[in-house]
Protein backbone atom coordinates (compact mmCIF):
# COMPACT_ATOMS: atom_id res chain seq x y z
CA UNK A 1 0.00 0.00 0.00
CA UNK A 2 2.47 2.31 0.73
CA UNK A 3 4.52 2.12 -2.81
CA UNK A 4 1.22 2.53 -4.38
CA UNK A 5 0.40 5.87 -2.05
CA UNK A 6 4.27 6.94 -2.85
CA UNK A 7 3.29 6.41 -6.74
CA UNK A 8 0.05 8.84 -6.70
CA UNK A 9 2.00 11.39 -4.21
CA UNK A 10 1.32 15.08 -4.94
CA UNK A 11 3.77 17.88 -4.48
CA UNK A 12 3.25 18.39 -0.80
CA UNK A 13 2.84 14.45 0.59
CA UNK A 14 6.85 14.08 1.10
CA UNK A 15 8.82 10.94 2.88
CA UNK A 16 9.37 12.57 5.84
CA UNK A 17 12.92 11.58 7.53
CA UNK A 18 13.65 12.19 11.33
CA UNK A 19 16.59 12.61 13.50
CA UNK A 20 17.16 14.34 16.78
CA UNK A 21 20.49 15.97 16.30
CA UNK A 22 22.86 18.21 13.54
CA UNK A 23 24.35 14.52 13.44
CA UNK A 24 22.23 12.74 12.33
CA UNK A 25 20.33 14.59 9.74
CA UNK A 26 23.59 16.52 8.26
CA UNK A 27 24.08 13.79 5.74
CA UNK A 28 20.41 13.99 4.74
CA UNK A 29 20.10 17.60 3.97
CA UNK A 30 23.28 17.00 2.07
CA UNK A 31 21.48 14.91 0.08
CA UNK A 32 18.53 17.11 -0.66
CA UNK A 33 18.55 18.80 -3.93
CA UNK A 34 17.65 22.73 -3.49
CA UNK A 35 16.82 22.24 0.74
CA UNK A 36 14.40 24.69 2.27
CA UNK A 37 14.76 25.30 5.76
CA UNK A 38 11.25 26.07 8.16
CA UNK A 39 11.50 26.35 11.87
CA UNK A 40 8.24 25.89 13.72
CA UNK A 41 8.73 27.21 17.42
CA UNK A 42 11.48 24.95 18.48
CA UNK A 43 11.62 22.46 15.49
CA UNK A 44 13.59 22.73 12.23
CA UNK A 45 12.68 21.25 8.82
CA UNK A 46 14.22 20.62 5.75
CA UNK A 47 12.14 20.46 2.02
CA UNK A 48 13.72 19.61 -0.87
CA UNK A 49 13.62 16.53 -3.43
CA UNK A 50 15.64 13.38 -3.53
CA UNK A 51 15.91 11.67 -7.07
CA UNK A 52 12.73 14.39 -8.01
CA UNK A 53 10.53 12.67 -5.29
CA UNK A 54 9.50 15.50 -2.48
CA UNK A 55 11.74 14.85 0.87
CA UNK A 56 11.49 16.61 4.32
CA UNK A 57 14.61 15.98 6.59
CA UNK A 58 13.04 16.55 10.49
CA UNK A 59 15.05 17.80 13.10
CA UNK A 60 12.97 16.65 16.07
CA UNK A 61 15.47 17.17 18.71
CA UNK A 62 16.20 14.54 21.79
CA UNK A 63 13.55 12.85 23.84
CA UNK A 64 10.35 11.78 23.92
CA UNK A 65 8.01 15.27 24.35
CA UNK A 66 10.04 16.67 21.30
CA UNK A 67 9.85 13.76 18.92
CA UNK A 68 6.00 13.72 19.31
CA UNK A 69 5.84 17.33 19.24
CA UNK A 70 8.66 17.55 16.30
CA UNK A 71 6.06 14.55 14.47
CA UNK A 72 3.04 16.50 15.24
CA UNK A 73 4.21 19.68 13.27
CA UNK A 74 5.42 17.13 10.46
CA UNK A 75 2.22 15.77 10.16
CA UNK A 76 -0.37 18.63 10.22
CA UNK A 77 2.16 20.82 7.64
CA UNK A 78 3.35 18.29 5.44
CA UNK A 79 0.39 15.27 5.38
CA UNK A 80 3.84 13.47 4.59
CA UNK A 81 2.79 9.54 3.01
CA UNK A 82 5.86 7.65 5.12
CA UNK A 83 7.56 8.39 8.00
CA UNK A 84 11.51 7.24 8.97
CA UNK A 85 12.95 8.07 12.67
CA UNK A 86 16.32 7.03 12.20
CA UNK A 87 19.55 7.75 14.17
CA UNK A 88 21.94 6.39 16.83
CA UNK A 89 21.08 4.07 19.76
CA UNK A 90 22.82 2.43 22.76
CA UNK A 91 23.01 -1.37 22.62
CA UNK A 92 21.00 -3.58 24.70
CA UNK A 93 20.97 -7.51 22.72
CA UNK A 94 24.58 -8.74 23.75
CA UNK A 95 24.56 -10.28 20.25
CA UNK A 96 24.50 -6.78 18.54
CA UNK A 97 27.56 -4.60 18.32
CA UNK A 98 28.94 -1.27 17.39
CA UNK A 99 27.60 -0.38 13.78
CA UNK A 100 25.07 -2.94 13.50
CA UNK A 101 21.58 -1.59 12.63
CA UNK A 102 18.34 -2.74 13.88
CA UNK A 103 14.99 -2.31 11.75
CA UNK A 104 12.44 -1.46 14.62
CA UNK A 105 9.48 -4.24 13.91
CA UNK A 106 8.40 -2.66 17.10
CA UNK A 107 8.81 -0.26 19.64
CA UNK A 108 7.86 1.01 22.95
CA UNK A 109 7.77 3.17 25.60
CA UNK A 110 10.24 1.37 28.30
CA UNK A 111 10.27 4.59 30.69
CA UNK A 112 6.66 3.96 31.73
CA UNK A 113 6.03 2.76 34.60
CA UNK A 114 3.79 1.34 37.40
CA UNK A 115 5.08 0.53 41.02
CA UNK A 116 3.05 -1.33 43.92
CA UNK A 117 2.85 0.53 47.04
CA UNK A 118 5.91 -0.79 49.60
CA UNK A 119 6.12 0.53 53.37
CA UNK A 120 8.71 3.36 54.04
CA UNK A 121 12.36 2.09 54.63
CA UNK A 122 11.85 -1.43 52.16
CA UNK A 123 14.02 -0.16 49.79
CA UNK A 124 13.46 0.72 45.94
CA UNK A 125 13.90 -2.42 43.34
CA UNK A 126 13.54 -1.26 39.80
CA UNK A 127 13.43 -5.06 38.88
CA UNK A 128 10.12 -4.93 40.35
CA UNK A 129 8.73 -2.20 38.26
CA UNK A 130 6.15 -2.56 35.17
CA UNK A 131 5.97 -1.61 32.02
CA UNK A 132 2.52 0.35 31.46
CA UNK A 133 0.68 0.60 28.17
CA UNK A 134 0.44 3.55 26.52
CA UNK A 135 -3.12 4.47 26.22
CA UNK A 136 -4.78 6.20 22.73
CA UNK A 137 -7.97 7.58 21.59
CA UNK A 138 -9.29 6.40 18.25
CA UNK A 139 -9.88 9.27 15.83
CA UNK A 140 -12.47 7.24 14.09
CA UNK A 141 -14.85 6.47 17.23
CA UNK A 142 -13.02 8.08 20.60
CA UNK A 143 -12.57 4.25 21.63
CA UNK A 144 -9.51 4.26 24.12
CA UNK A 145 -7.10 1.77 23.02
CA UNK A 146 -4.37 0.24 24.99
CA UNK A 147 -0.81 -0.17 23.16
CA UNK A 148 2.32 -2.18 24.92
CA UNK A 149 3.95 -1.53 21.48
CA UNK A 150 3.73 0.29 17.97
CA UNK A 151 4.16 -1.95 15.05
CA UNK A 152 6.63 -0.96 12.01
CA UNK A 153 4.28 -0.18 8.58
CA UNK A 154 4.94 -4.25 7.44
CA UNK A 155 5.99 -2.95 3.93
CA UNK A 156 7.86 -0.58 5.10
CA UNK A 157 9.48 -2.81 7.50
CA UNK A 158 10.11 -5.34 4.41
CA UNK A 159 11.42 -2.76 2.57
CA UNK A 160 14.12 -1.74 4.65
CA UNK A 161 15.53 -5.22 5.31
CA UNK A 162 15.97 -5.82 1.75
CA UNK A 163 18.88 -3.63 1.98
CA UNK A 164 20.47 -5.73 4.81
CA UNK A 165 22.95 -7.42 2.66
CA UNK A 166 24.20 -4.10 1.00
CA UNK A 167 25.25 -2.42 4.57
CA UNK A 168 29.19 -2.47 5.02
CA UNK A 169 29.60 -1.13 8.27
CA UNK A 170 27.70 -4.13 10.36
CA UNK A 171 24.98 -6.44 10.07
CA UNK A 172 21.35 -5.12 9.97
CA UNK A 173 18.54 -7.18 11.78
CA UNK A 174 14.98 -7.06 12.75
CA UNK A 175 14.17 -5.83 16.36
CA UNK A 176 12.59 -4.00 19.38
CA UNK A 177 13.57 -0.39 19.84
CA UNK A 178 13.10 1.07 23.69
CA UNK A 179 12.42 4.47 23.88
CA UNK A 180 12.43 6.65 26.92
CA UNK A 181 14.55 9.96 28.28
CA UNK A 182 17.25 7.32 29.81
CA UNK A 183 20.42 6.41 28.92
CA UNK A 184 20.89 3.21 31.13
CA UNK A 185 24.81 2.31 31.42
CA UNK A 186 24.10 -0.45 34.51
CA UNK A 187 24.77 -4.10 32.29
CA UNK A 188 22.63 -5.25 34.62
CA UNK A 189 19.58 -3.25 33.98
CA UNK A 190 20.06 -3.58 30.44
CA UNK A 191 19.89 -7.06 30.50
CA UNK A 192 16.73 -6.67 32.39
CA UNK A 193 15.43 -4.63 29.96
CA UNK A 194 16.32 -6.96 27.22
CA UNK A 195 15.28 -9.96 28.91
CA UNK A 196 11.89 -8.53 30.08
CA UNK A 197 10.77 -6.67 26.72
CA UNK A 198 13.08 -8.22 24.08
CA UNK A 199 14.78 -4.65 23.32
CA UNK A 200 17.31 -4.75 20.80
CA UNK A 201 18.54 -1.05 21.66
CA UNK A 202 17.35 1.82 23.59
CA UNK A 203 17.12 5.44 22.59
CA UNK A 204 14.84 8.76 23.33
CA UNK A 205 12.14 9.12 19.97
CA UNK A 206 11.00 6.64 18.22
CA UNK A 207 8.28 5.25 19.92
CA UNK A 208 6.53 8.39 20.60
CA UNK A 209 6.99 9.32 17.32
CA UNK A 210 5.28 5.88 16.26
CA UNK A 211 2.54 6.67 18.49
CA UNK A 212 2.22 10.21 16.79
CA UNK A 213 2.21 8.25 13.28
CA UNK A 214 -0.32 5.89 14.34
CA UNK A 215 -3.10 8.30 15.52
CA UNK A 216 -2.49 9.95 11.96
CA UNK A 217 -2.57 6.65 10.39
CA UNK A 218 0.63 7.30 8.46
CA UNK A 219 3.10 4.79 7.79
CA UNK A 220 5.67 4.54 10.10
CA UNK A 221 9.28 2.68 10.66
CA UNK A 222 12.37 3.66 12.86
CA UNK A 223 15.75 2.25 11.65
CA UNK A 224 18.63 2.65 14.49
CA UNK A 225 22.37 2.37 14.26
CA UNK A 226 23.75 0.80 17.45
CA UNK A 227 26.48 3.68 18.53
CA UNK A 228 27.75 2.41 21.27
CA UNK A 229 27.13 -0.45 23.94
CA UNK A 230 28.29 -1.26 27.26
CA UNK A 231 27.64 -4.84 26.42
CA UNK A 232 30.93 -5.16 24.67
CA UNK A 233 32.23 -2.13 26.27
CA UNK A 234 32.42 0.27 23.30
CA UNK A 235 31.78 3.71 23.64
CA UNK A 236 29.65 6.43 21.45
CA UNK A 237 31.30 6.56 17.94
CA UNK A 238 29.78 9.70 15.62
CA UNK A 239 30.81 8.60 12.49
CA UNK A 240 27.97 5.54 13.33
CA UNK A 241 25.48 8.61 12.76
CA UNK A 242 26.50 9.12 9.18
CA UNK A 243 26.16 5.17 8.58
CA UNK A 244 22.54 5.19 9.29
CA UNK A 245 21.44 8.12 7.55
CA UNK A 246 23.67 6.64 4.31
CA UNK A 247 21.83 3.48 4.98
CA UNK A 248 18.40 5.20 5.21
CA UNK A 249 19.41 7.60 2.33
CA UNK A 250 19.51 3.92 0.12
CA UNK A 251 16.73 2.51 1.93
CA UNK A 252 14.76 5.74 0.73
CA UNK A 253 16.16 6.34 -3.08
CA UNK A 254 14.72 2.39 -3.57
CA UNK A 255 11.34 3.08 -1.87
CA UNK A 256 11.27 6.06 -4.69
CA UNK A 257 12.48 3.74 -7.51
CA UNK A 258 9.91 1.01 -7.05
CA UNK A 259 6.69 3.65 -6.96
CA UNK A 260 7.92 5.47 -9.96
Amino acid sequence: MILKKLAIASDNQPILIQGAMDMETNVLINALKSPKEVTIGSWTFWEGTIDNYPIVISRTEIGLANAAASTTLGIEKYEPRAIINQGTSGGHDPELYRGDIVIGATSLNMGAYKVQYSEKGQGIHPQNWDNFNVVMRLRKNGELVDHSHFAADPELLAHAMEYADDYQHGKVVKGVIGSADEWNREVDRINWFHNTFGTSVEEMETSSAALVAQAYEVPFIGIRILSNTDQHKQDFDPVTAKHSQEFVLDVVKGLIEKSS
